[in-house]
């Protein structure tokens, strides 16, 4: 049979691209090769739980590896963890999950998740699949017999367990379950290849143990490296405030970008774009603002197209890189009982426009130049001399926040 896929080196080039590592290395080779032979596209399973996200570009890292198999031939399986939400997934945490999910939250949460990922993945051509489907029927013998396939030794080995096993931090029985529902997730589909972050590599392993001794040829791992943030140290997530989120429109996207520290961007440009890494060394050798906007440009056509992420780059020149005035400049209301005859102290304002969070704070970003007043955004760095404040005068406390003055 003729084989309907690029050659085996061809898609390894495109494969290994932004990868941590692929566990073994040499089988993911002999897989492709062997597909190529019989013209049977690989599995490629990828698993999330609904536990009610905003998907960010820091998820996008595996699901734009599922695609790219997508895109070389080969089958995506997601599968939805309705059942393994319920329990949590402990990876990567030094304590147990405080908040519980309801089916019903469950549910709603992977009909949100689906909407989003389909601006990655292509949906029509995935096996999506929802492990309640085979864990929902199980009943207490089938539990116990997928117990019996490890044992606590081995569960302690996992990063997670053995550093709150030492901490003396509580290892409660449901999330020892976890590990093991996921690998048998990868017997029951049939997995090939499973892609994740590296932190699941026990329970990549794992599942190759399950696949084994059920008969299977072992999955591959293909796992990806954790994104930072946009403050450049930590991984990006919501509740840290340092994501760009997969439905915010192009323009917040693209001013995110441009906030990015410096060092972060060959990251940014291996993990979220298709640029050669020829041409992002010459970016990153040229000025970092032109890198940036080609970086925003990139990622936020693949989410909005091209005419809109042009228009979201023209817009952050205009506005923000050229020192023009933003378009929708928000209100913030001064109380009047802080003005006296007119005027405001600095350390005052600040604070009431939440600018700053204590007059300390404020000081420091007066002194340092950091407050402008007006259009024309003259420098404000006497601490001592009041503000003269007018309805609708502009404040700018550095480059990032902005308000005009509603006195009440």
């Amino acid at each position: 049979m003729s084989a309907p896929f690029p050659p085996v080196e061809e898609q390894l080039a495109v494969l290994r691209r932004g990868v941590e590592a692929i566990v073994p290395e040499d089988e993911l080779a002999k897989k492709l090769a062997k597909s190529a032979e019989t013209g049977k596209p690989l599995r490629v399973k990828y698993g999330i739980d609904p536990t009610g996200i905003d998907v960010h570009l820091g998820h996008s890292v595996p699901l734009r590896k599922l695609r790219q198999f997508q895109d070389l031939g080969h089958q995506a399986v997601l599968i939805i963890g309705d059942a393994t939400a319920l329990v949590g997934d402990p990876s990567g945490r030094d304590e147990a999950r405080a908040k519980k999910l309801t089916a019903e939250e469950v549910a709603a949460n992977a009909r949100d998740y689906l909407a989003q990922v389909g601006r990655i993945i292509d949906l029509d051509k995935t096996e999506v699949r929802h492990n309640a489907e085979w864990f929902g029927p199980m009943g207490l013998a089938d539990i116990l017999g997928l117990c019996g396939k490890a044992t606590v030794a081995q569960l302690l080995n996992r990063d997670d367990f053995k550093k709150r096993f030492e901490a003396e931090t509580p290892i409660f029985l449901h999330e020892c379950l976890y590990p093991l529902m996921q690998a048998h997730d990868s017997v029951v589909i049939e997995a090939d290849v499973e892609l994740g972050g590296t932190e699941q590599l026990f329970t990549f392993m794992l599942a190759r143990d399950f696949q084994t001794a059920a008969g299977q040829p072992p999955q591959v791992s293909v796992m990806s490296p954790i994104l930072v943030g946009t403050d450049g140290t930590r991984r990006m997530g919501k509740s840290l405030g340092n994501y760009i989120g997969l439905a915010e429109d192009a323009y917040a996207q693209t001013k995110k970008f441009m906030q990015l520290p410096d060092d972060v961007m060959r990251t940014y440009f291996t993990l979220l774009t298709d640029v050669a890494f020829e041409e992002v060394d010459a970016l990153l050798a040229g000025h970092p603002k032109e890198a940036k906007l080609r970086l925003a440009a990139e990622v936020c056509t693949g989410y909005h197209g091209a005419e809109v992420a042009k228009e979201a780059g023209d817009r952050w020149q205009r506005e923000i890189g050229g020192g023009g005035l933003p378009a929708d400049i928000p209100e913030i209301a001064i109380p009047a009982d802080a003005i006296v005859e007119g005027k405001i102290p600095p350390g005052t304002l600040l604070v009431a426009m939440k600018f700053c969070s204590s007059n300390g704070e404020a000081r420091r970003l007066v002194q340092q130049g950091g407050m402008k007043l007006g259009e024309d955004k003259t420098p404000h760095t006497d601490f001592g001399t009041p503000v003269e404040v007018i309805d609708g005068l502009l404040v700018w406390a550095g480059k990032k926040k902005f308000a005009r003055t509603k006195v009440e």
